[in-house]
């Protein structure tokens, strides 16, 4: 090996190490202390509760680790929004549990939470997969209120959901583990079956406090909406038990019991390893993003038995396009090709940017993958698209437009990964979060924003000295040099995965090395959900 793969290796070594580090850290939920008093009330912390119930030894996929990082300093912080959510495996069946983190602000609500918890059932709906609630929540945080409560997008929508659900036929269980209080109390009672543990459970509409303040009762919580109350007098809970292992077995024994459901029907073979060491993935990737590389390199890790059979190869060679396997699962790859390229008519072509001609391909593949019922994964690298006089004169945009058209309206379930950076429309065009993509995760090297931090810093700085001198200002080369390293350094912070995962633009921070699990695990849910709906891409800019 080169001096320049030991130097990239080192350099992803080292971001993989900074990751797992800073998810030991939000894996504390609210810190040892407040994970010893809860332990000491006799109750299972959010994430032993996930372990319990999930088939031990299955694969499992956290989605929104870092949902929060950085946010809400001046209430003390967030760590994982307050919930836990996994995609895992119960019984032998894929579902989705989210459990309130009671070590966080008691699981209080914060904008958030709101939506992660959203994008939970937005899964669970998508994929129609069973979801599980582990409640033990305080309910909205109310300093934050205006944030949680009243928007379409808000607190509220989650119960909308729970309706809308349960008409769809997803099936939810819900175990109430802790205070379940006033609007929260909802969420498992719309719920198909409602499980309280006696002693920590309760559910009511206003807590005995506000019951004092309303109408002049004095009553205790356990009295109130404890889990006698709910199981042996109102009904509102279907069964009561000694102890969070009891309720989380009963749950196991109720999915052991579910019935079968249809299936996509996504063609699947036997797993095979890729031929090319997916190990070696960490020293291909070069650790100067402006480099060229030969996304291949990559591609041929990930695939089985390093198998891709390119669609269009010598045209619009700045997207690569072409159909593999991923732990047995058939895909349509679309990726962006990072090395310079020649075309037949001699034109040179930067790598990471969609021209025309690769618009135009890709759109094509798209169409095709739909035709065949085919999944799609999109490799993000992307700079962005063409810009100048030759692209705009030679209709970009029509192209461009062309290609986000045929993959909005795709019918098949598509995924995205961002390997490196993932600019402005080309993030648009490889089906970035606003797309639908059923997961979107990000390697520790990912970079999005509307364009790169130099870019973005030069034109601020442009703007920002042109108003200066508006002003009549002059501006020394000295204060330009300090005033452009500010706004540089406030952009680069914008640019970093992490602070896309702390506002859940992408569903997962991921190891590299972990790529074919997540899209595996990730067709694996899709396939749940039988495709009902025509492939239509309405009027396309041809």
């Amino acid at each position: 090996m080169n001096l320049e793969f030991n130097k990239n290796e080192d350099s992803i070594k080292q971001l993989n190490f900074q990751l797992q580090q800073r998810l030991k850290r939000v894996q504390l939920g609210g810190g040892e202390k407040r994970i010893a008093a809860h332990k000491s009330k006799g109750k299972l912390t959010a994430r032993e509760r996930i372990d319990y119930l999930l088939d031990k030894g299955s694969e499992t996929i956290e989605i929104g680790a870092f949902a929060g990082e950085g946010m809400y300093q001046e209430e003390g912080g967030c760590p994982s929004g307050g919930v836990i959510v996994v995609i895992g495996w119960v019984q032998g069946r894929q579902c989705v549990v989210v459990a309130n983190d009671a070590t966080v602000k008691a699981g209080a609500w914060f904008p958030i939470t709101a939506k992660k918890n959203l994008r939970a059932q937005e899964i669970s709906i998508e994929n129609k997969l069973p979801i599980i609630y582990l409640v033990d929540s305080a309910g909205v945080y109310l300093p934050m209120q205006d944030e949680i409560f009243p928007d379409k997008e808000h607190f509220g929508r989650i119960f909308r959901n729970n309706a809308v659900m349960s008409s769809m036929g997803i099936v939810q269980l819900a175990a109430i583990m802790g205070p379940c209080v006033a609007g929260g109390a909802y969420l498992p009672i719309m719920s198909d079956e409602a499980m309280i543990v006696d002693g920590t459970g309760s559910v009511f509409l206003a807590g005995s406090y506000l019951v004092k303040s309303a109408i002049g009762e004095s009553i205790d919580n356990e009295t109130l909406g404890g889990a006698t109350t709910h199981s042996e007098i109102s009904g509102v809970t279907d069964y009561k038990f000694a102890n969070d292992e009891e309720c989380l077995d009963h749950i196991r024994n109720i999915f052991d019991k579910l019935g079968g459901q249809a299936t996509a029907g996504f063609s699947r073979k036997a797993a095979v390893a890729p031929k090319e060491n997916p190990q070696e993935i960490l020293g291909l990737l070069p650790a100067d993003r402006a480099k060229p590389y030969d996304m291949m390199d990559i591609i041929n890790r990930l695939v089985d038995n390093s198998e891709f059979e390119p669609y269009k190869d010598l045209y619009g060679q700045t997207l690569l396009c072409g159909l593999a396997r991923i732990d047995g699962w058939a895909v349509g790859i679309v990726a962006n090709q990072r090395k310079i390229v020649k075309t037949k008519k001699g034109a040179m072509q930067m790598g990471g940017v969609i021209y025309s001609d690769s618009a135009d391909k890709a759109a094509r593949f798209i169409m095709n993958c739909n035709q065949k019922k085919i999944p799609l994964v999109f490799l993000h690298d992307v700079s962005g698209f063409m810009v100048g006089s030759q692209s705009e004169h030679g209709g970009i945009i029509k192209d461009g437009a062309k290609m986000v058209n045929a993959m909005a309206n795709s019918v098949v379930p598509k995924f995205s990964v961002v390997i490196g950076n993932s600019y402005g429309a080309g993030n648009y065009a490889m089906c970035g979060k606003a797309y639908d993509p059923r997961l979107i995760v990000a390697w520790p090297t990912a970079q999005l924003a509307v364009m790169s931090g130099a870019a973005a810093a030069n034109t601020l700085l442009q703007i920002q000295v042109a108003s200066l001198k508006a002003k009549g200002e002059e501006i020394t080369p000295e204060a330009e040099k300090e005033l452009l390293d500010r706004i540089k350094a406030r952009y680069e912070e914008q640019l970093s995965p992490y602070y896309a995962a702390a506002r859940l633009w992408v569903d997962a921070i991921i190891d590299p090395l972990e790529t074919r699990k997540v899209i595996s695990q990730g067709i694996s849910m899709a396939n749940h959900a039988p495709i009902e709906k025509a492939y239509n891409v309405g009027v396309i800019q041809v």
